[in-house]
């Protein structure tokens, strides 16, 4: 039973607002999902296996390719290069025009390989165990070359020769950076540190399945965020036109940003089922999605933050440098939405950003959970961390006095991000309520009186992001929904988002529900086909609440007026004089309640649907605050989160069950950035954290039970009130864990820590603080 029902309507109590539990789970739990290495389909019956020779070189030319002792090995039907693959187009960079348009990639490699890993043939086998064996027997010739690696890449090593440069691009000019901007500032502390480079490792590895019909069409299985733009780029990628292609998503096992739209080998995989003939299928290994799958991140920032000694920041400044990997994929955006929220929830007169972006010998930097927010959140919360230690204040009392105050209408910020609304003062002053400030910073202080071996630390970060953004073109943020209710008593929905794991079934069907009277359990969603939903935007961004579930109760309520004409039909009464009962879903005359029609009525014969798109004015800013609390063993330098207490504002909450568990999912993977994951490369480009032995993805053990305080900031920008919660936990719970490990150590001369913290780092740094003050 719901925990709680608001908004009485007669007799019928409200469903929204409740913990409904996930529809979803039965099968999860029971029967477990079909992904698409499980999927069964007559369509894939004799489906061969796809297999991809990948280089072991980080840098090198490749002088030629010998397939033929693989076409001799039991059960290979064919091995392709890239020669075979020529008349493709090649992959032009993100943000092209703004990014070197000399920085393409092809969907095997030809002359050149760029990063460990990247494709360059394709072994084609009858049964899967076969391919392993048959990819050993592929003679690559390489020409090794030195690796270009780090944020500082140079020249001497170039990736794209015809570029000239291992710089792919700037957002902003460095040339417009004011040399006067810290005039006036009693005190400037500046400090480069490292957003390291992590790989977004979901349960479910790449995969994709492909069969060619009769008549030309492409169908395809591929887990990702969206068909329809996994559609659109297997269009671009295979030179096809849109309605030659048709992709279905099964169940995802997680993808955190990186399985948006198609990768190369999704686009290799269907063709390689036109050229043999036959269904082919591919399912990468975890070796391969760690080295292949993008990764996420991998940002240097120079902060620079000046103001006056009782706390009031006047000036901040952001240099960034991004590390886009081998191609300038999404990774090469990022930094735009790092410098659009570069000031965060911080009311700063004067504040400036830049971003450089290079290329590297690496994995290529796409798009992870938060997707440059996070990175302008973690530079300014140290920032601020470290402006506070340089003048002895409190970091909380300093974000309190540099909060932007409460609003209520929109607020444009100096980098031209437009807040909707926010109550920021508030959201510290709950998490640091709900964490016991007060008598935290009393424990600390014993503790470091007494020597204590294991030292406290408490962390605060204070964040807002954006979600639900539009295309960046112009077009508002919007979302398609179609609702059909049969005559049986249930309903269909279809939408364009594209859950895996968010529990848009569940809240959906709530929505509908809701507006109809139809029972949440009678009511299905459909997604993720571009057959059946040819337009969509996918889930990605904290987008599909505000946006899919607000379509799905405006086509709800366009429903029932449509059925209302039918039902006066009926009734033969006045549209207007008649009243729609969700208790019993059912029409009925208003003051002759026995005079009554129900919807199930309406839908027989012609079919009762509506299909509908939602649009809101502009993207949604959710905001909040943690706070961290941390112990460190300062003899090994052991970390140890022990307590989170989290404010995540996403405005109206439709189901607090479904808002608790991406909180907690995003306050995992934001904590464990801070203190364990790191993809590690050594000098010549080769990847050291190629399995989960070598790259510690958290578990239950790395962290404590949440402790999550409520508040809701409802927006104007939809009906629902809603913002986006999906990114939220992994924006905060980074810098404030990070804070709390440093300020553990604070007393003993520690002033930054890069992450991940480890054990290793804090023990070095604590070493050199102690080298350092027995050097003074």
């Amino acid at each position: 039973m719901p925990a709680r029902r608001e908004l009485a309507r007669g007799d019928y109590l409200s469903i929204l607002g409740t913990r409904v539990l996930r529809t979803e789970d039965p099968k999860f739990l029971t029967t477990g999902g079909v992904y698409t290495d499980d999927v069964v389909d007559d369509r894939l019956a004799g489906a061969c296996h796809v297999f991809f020779v990948r280089s072991p070189l980080a840098h090198a030319t490749v002088s030629g390719i010998d397939v033929s002792a693989a076409l001799e090995a039991p059960g290979v039907i064919a091995a392709f290069t890239g020669a075979d693959l020529a008349d493709l187009p090649a992959i032009p960079p993100s943000a092209a025009g703004l990014i070197n348009t000399e920085m393409t990639q092809r969907l095997l490699a030809t002359d050149k390989v760029r990063y460990v890993g990247e494709p360059v043939a394709v072994v084609v086998t009858e049964l899967a165990y076969q391919g392993e064996d048959a990819l050993e027997l592929v003679a690559v010739d390489y020409d090794p070359l030195p690796a270009a690696l780090g944020f500082d890449p140079g020249d001497s090593s170039l990736l794209f020769e015809a570029a000239g440069t291992n710089v792919a691009g700037y957002w902003g000019d460095p040339a417009s950076l004011r040399p006067d901007l810290f005039e006036g500032c009693e005190t400037v502390v500046s400090h480069t540190i490292v957003n390291q480079r992590v790989a977004p490792a979901p349960m479910e590895t790449r995969a994709a399945a492909a069969v060619w019909g009769a008549d030309g069409r492409l169908t395809t299985w591929i887990p990702n965020q969206g068909a329809q733009g996994t559609r659109d780029d297997l269009v671009k990628l295979l030179s096809l036109e849109p309605g030659q292609v048709r992709v279905i998503t099964p169940d995802v096992g997680g993808a955190f940003g990186a399985k948006f739209g198609a990768d190369p080998e999704h686009a290799v995989v269907a063709w390689v089922a036109r050229r043999v003939g036959r269904p082919a299928r591919w399912s990468e290994t975890r070796y391969e999605n760690l080295i292949g799958m993008t990764h996420g991140r991998a940002q240097q920032h120079t902060v620079t933050i000046g103001g006056s000694r009782d706390g009031n920041i006047q000036a901040y400044r952001l240099e960034i440098v991004q590390d886009a990997g081998a191609y300038p994929k999404i990774g090469a955006v990022l930094p735009m939405l790092t410098i659009l929220m570069t000031t965060g929830p911080y009311d700063i007169p004067s504040a400036e950003a830049i971003a450089k972006v290079v290329v590297t010998n690496t994995t290529p930097i796409g798009a992870y959970r938060g997707a440059g927010r996070p990175e302008a959140t973690a530079a300014i919360e140290r920032a601020i961390d470290l402006f506070a230690a340089e003048i002895g204040v409190d970091p909380a009392d300093v974000r309190r006095k540099n909060l932007l105050p409460k609003f209520t209408e929109p607020h444009r910020t100096k980098f031209g991000a437009l807040y909707d609304t926010g109550d920021y003062v508030a959201a510290l002053d709950a998490a640091l309520e709900a964490a016991g400030y007060a008598e935290l910073r009393a424990e600390q202080a014993a503790r470091r009186a007494s020597g204590d071996v294991r030292q406290l630390g408490i962390g605060v970060s204070s964040y807002v992001e954006i979600t639900g953004m539009g295309d960046g073109e112009g077009t508002p943020p919007s979302e398609n929904a179609t609702v059909e209710v049969f005559a049986d008593g249930t309903a269909t929905i279809l939408t364009g988002t594209s859950p895996h794991g968010q529990g848009h079934a569940t809240a959906w069907a709530m929505l509908a529900s809701e507006e109809l009277g139809i029972p949440v359990e009678k009511i299905t969603l459909q997604w993720g086909d571009t057959d059946l939903i040819p337009e969509g935007g996918g889930t990605g961004g904290s987008r599909s609440l505000q946006q899919g579930g607000a379509a799905v109760q405006q086509a709800s309520r366009e429903l029932i007026e449509i059925a209302r004409e039918r039902a006066a039909a009926e009734l033969e009464a006045n549209p207007a004089d008649l009243v729609y009962d969700t208790s019993r879903s059912a029409f009925a005359v208003a003051g002759d309640p026995e005079a009554s029609v129900p919807l199930t009525k309406l839908a027989e014969g012609e079919r009762l649907l509506v299909r509908t798109v939602f649009s809101q004015p502009g993207a949604t800013f959710p905001f909040g605050t943690h706070v961290a609390v941390a112990e460190v063993d300062i003899e090994t330098g052991k970390p140890t989160l022990t307590r989170m207490i989290t404010v995540d504002d996403a405005g109206t909450i439709l189901n607090p069950l479904l808002a608790e568990g991406q909180r907690h999912g995003g306050i995992g993977q934001g904590a464990a950035q801070a203190f364990l994951e790191e993809v590690v490369y050594d000098d010549d480009g080769n990847p050291l954290t190629t399995s989960f032995a070598d790259y510690p993805i958290i578990s239950a053990t790395e962290v404590p039970s949440y402790e999550l305080a409520e508040m809701q900031t409802p927006t104007s920008y939809n009906p629902l009130g809603a913002k986006g919660i999906g990114e939220a936990g992994s924006i905060g719970s980074t810098p404030a864990v990070q804070n709390a490990i440093v300020d553990a150590v604070a007393h003993l001369g520690v002033r930054h820590i890069d992450m991940p913290a480890t054990s290793r780092r804090v023990w070095e740094a604590l070493r050199a603080a102690r080298q350092g003050s027995e050097h003074r």
